[in-house]
């Protein structure tokens, strides 16, 4: 049993001070004390908090982030960024998907995430292969301490109506057969804080007769596995949707699945009232990520309708143009703000200080997402949490709740100084242990599949 001192912090939805966590052998948070002096000898760390769940990643479109940048005569949106990153996904190995996993997941830690779920589509269209890539994604998370929700997707065709998968999207394909295997082989694989979920890549991906046979191997190894979907990210693929189906993407989802609190709908960008209630009502999370949303010109959940309507969010850094749950939160809450033209929007009618709203919703949608027992410092829970720096200037005269509002609003630079996943310090002083041999492989590989590209090899 270990004890662990801080000065105060966000302890399940309210604030304290003088905190002792006593923490199990698994991880786990067993007793929470208050108003403890640290024993003679035992410095008390500063402010923690809950760490953050990254519920949505593509971990090799890191080393693509920055990269496409630029624009050719033509149309530059989101369907030209698409291509643009198949080419590069082309040069994937597993072990370029090691490095880039560890060196990506490092950064995710120091930024405050403990856990992520990485929505896998590189399969390198067979089952051997697959296991390969996915043997990169879960050495990459047991290398650098953090929390793995394995997600590897099923896609199938490139478009509604079973159009057939162009040559760029060889590699994220499965035959008939194959996808269910996979599952089989991986979940013996993923143990302790290290779980396998289910993932269909999109409406347009995936054949309406695939979802219910996955969705019964899942079940059979594991009936409350997490389950993730692309939807509604952009006009198009609704246009598409609506002309193949008569419906909408999230309308023809709800009345074809069960969708329930096992469901993250990654993006779900454009909803209509009927489509953000249903959602709400069945307890399922949307999965944002606001900077890459914003990045690819996606456009804006209605955020606000859907939390006062009771509706559950997590955040993702998606294709990692930024690893920060600060700027997410941020981007989220400006987005709706400039659509409103008002201030303070998410906090909701009743008020509240926004930032701690914001991260403490997104740290229990997260967590919902992933099937992982985290997103709050309480008993039962599991001990990810961060602790911050407060001799940063952010935090000058703020106090309990103003703590979290000037860490995601004004927090610059970043003010996360140590990092625990399931009761293990994985970041102390801002640093990673692993981060400096990690992060020169990184650089090397980056390096060659970058002159690869361009042609120089």
């Amino acid at each position: 049993m270990q004890k662990h001192y801080f000065k105060d912090g966000l302890i399940g939805a309210n604030w304290a001070s003088d905190i002792c966590l006593h923490v199990d052998a698994d991880g786990l948070v067993t007793k929470v004390e208050t108003g403890v002096i640290p024993p003679r000898g035992i410095v008390a760390h500063a402010t923690v908090l809950p760490a953050m769940p990254n519920l949505h990643s593509h971990a090799f479109q890191r080393a693509f982030a920055g990269l496409a940048e630029f624009r050719t005569p033509g149309q530059s949106d989101f369907w030209s960024w698409r291509t643009a990153m198949y080419h590069f996904a082309a040069h994937m190995t597993p072990e370029a998907v090691e490095v880039i996993a560890s060196a990506l997941y490092i950064e995710m830690l120091k930024a405050g995430y403990s856990a992520v779920g990485e929505f896998h589509y590189l399969h390198n269209s067979h089952v051997d292969q697959a296991l390969a890539m996915s043997d990169a994604i879960i050495t990459a998370a047991e290398q650098t301490g953090i929390a793995l929700t394995h997600l590897p997707v099923l896609y199938q065709t490139a478009d509604f109506g079973g159009v057939p998968a162009s040559k760029g999207q060889a590699p994220f394909l499965h035959a008939d057969g194959e996808y269910d295997r996979l599952l089989k082989i991986l979940k013996p694989r993923l143990k302790g804080r290290n779980k396998l979920g289910l993932c269909f890549h999109s409406l347009r991906a995936v054949p309406e007769e695939a979802f219910a046979p996955a969705i019964a191997t899942m079940d059979s190894l594991d009936d409350s596995a997490p389950i993730h979907i692309h939807i509604a990210e952009q006009m198009r693929e609704v246009e598409a949707c609506v002309k193949s189906t008569g419906k909408r993407p999230v309308e023809w989802l709800l009345a074809n699945q069960n969708v329930d609190a096992r469901w993250c709908l990654i993006h779900a960008t454009h909803v209509n009232e009927a489509e953000w209630r249903g959602i709400a009502e069945r307890g399922a999370v949307v999965g944002l990520c606001p900077a890459t949303e914003a990045n690819l010109g996606d456009g804006i959940f209605p955020a606000a309708e859907f939390m006062a309507a009771g509706g559950r969010f997590g955040i993702g850094s998606d294709s990692h143009i930024s690893i920060d749950p600060r700027e997410e939160l941020r981007l989220l809450e400006y987005g709706q703000r400039l659509t409103r033209q008002a201030r303070t929007v998410l906090t909701g009618e009743g008020g509240g200080h926004t930032g701690e709203f914001l991260w403490a919703q997104a740290a229990k949608g997260g967590a919902q997402a992933l099937g992982q027992p985290i997103g709050e410092i309480a008993v039962g829970k599991r001990a990810d949490l961060i602790v911050l720096d407060r001799t940063c200037p952010t935090f000058a005269g703020a106090s309990y709740a103003q703590v979290v509002d000037a860490f995601v609003f004004a927090g610059q630079p970043n003010p996360v100084s140590d990092v625990m996943v399931a009761g293990e310090w994985v970041v102390r002083a801002g640093k990673h242990a692993k981060e400096d041999e990690v992060f020169a492989r990184y650089g090397e590989l980056v390096g060659r599949i970058a002159a690869k590209m361009e042609g120089v090899e």
